[in-house]
């Protein structure tokens, strides 16, 4: 990958351009609506924000206001399972990609009740369990964590959303239940599933998330705090989750077209890694089929466009 060679200036105006660029395209996908609390968000919320090592952010449009992470969430829990539990989670979760939707039950039978990757629901589940296992209240736990790297102390999760989506949460259950039958989950499914989507339910700025990705594009490490997050070595191993299953079933083409270790999010949010360089995070509530922000895909491959910081050049 090559440094990029920006300056704050010329970062600021970039973003302009994108912004613009998305505006002026026609909007396409649609909210999450198996969310209720998601379902009447405004569809023409956007905003990007990068966040880079020497301390700048840049942002515009909407990067400053708070939206539900979903499943960027994951990749949080995922960091705080690496530092409690080490390489013992991966003797319950697996590392590999998946073909079917992030709530797909198929393989999960299939493969005795052990998750393809800790992105998808079930394998998101179980990192749920083993936090549960070592935290009282594991959901406070991943709050507590990005509170910490974003250096946002106002950062929580929505009562309403969590509710909402733990009304509707009959798949994860299956998926809990599935799990416990094969002797891949230890605690109350229903202790878990609550904890589950209240840390789904996460608010939180591309401003922030930005931030408090930092550490994954410098080897572990918080860039403003100097304190180790992660070792290198699982630093590698998380973004290489992030490149193969952060957009679940899409991941490949995610790959193939922005070249960055992402995670994606239902609350339209996608989070985005540039080793040795920053973290830039766009957020736009209109999916795909695949539960990824379209526009926020189109921004993060003209980003990668207009820097040539694919990971694979």
């Amino acid at each position: 990958m090559k440094p990029l060679p920006l300056r704050q200036t010329e970062l600021d105006s970039l973003l302009q351009k994108i912004h613009l660029h998305v505006n002026s395209a026609p909007r396409r996908g649609q909210v999450a609506t198996y969310i209720p609390a998601l379902a009447s968000v405004d569809a023409n919320k956007f905003g990007l924000a990068v966040a880079t090592l020497d301390g700048n952010v840049s942002s515009v449009g909407d990067a400053a206001e708070p939206f539900s992470i979903q499943s960027i969430s994951k990749l949080f829990a995922l960091v705080l399972a690496c530092k409690t539990i080490g390489s013992d989670l991966w003797i319950r979760v697996d590392r590999m990609p998946s073909s079917n939707q992030f709530n797909s039950l198929i393989e999960l039978e299939i493969e005795s009740g052990k998750p393809r990757n800790p992105f998808v629901n079930a394998g998101a589940l179980v990192v749920s369990d083993c936090l549960s296992s070592r935290f009282v209240q594991m959901e406070s736990a991943v709050v507590h964590l990005i509170r910490e790297l974003t250096g946002n102390p106002e950062i929580n999760y929505d009562r309403a959303v969590a509710a909402s989506e733990m009304a509707v949460a009959h798949r994860n259950m299956a998926a809990a239940y599935l799990m416990k039958s094969f002797s891949n989950f230890a605690n109350p499914v229903d202790q878990v599933l609550k904890a589950y989507c209240a840390q789904c339910a996460i608010r939180s700025s591309c401003i922030d998330l930005a931030r408090g990705a930092l550490f994954l594009a410098n080897r572990g490490v918080c860039p403003s705090t100097k304190k180790v997050v992660i070792s290198p070595t699982q630093t590698h191993q998380v973004c290489s989750l992030m490149t193969s299953s952060g957009t679940y079933e899409s991941s490949g083409e995610t790959s193939f077209t922005i070249g960055l270790p992402v995670k994606s999010g239902v609350g339209g949010g996608l989070l985005g890694i540039i080793p040795g360089y920053g973290a830039i995070c766009a957020w736009s509530p209109s999916l795909d089929q695949s539960g990824t922000s379209v526009a926020g895909l189109d921004a993060l491959q003209q980003f990668v466009a207009e820097t040539d910081c694919s990971v694979f050049l």
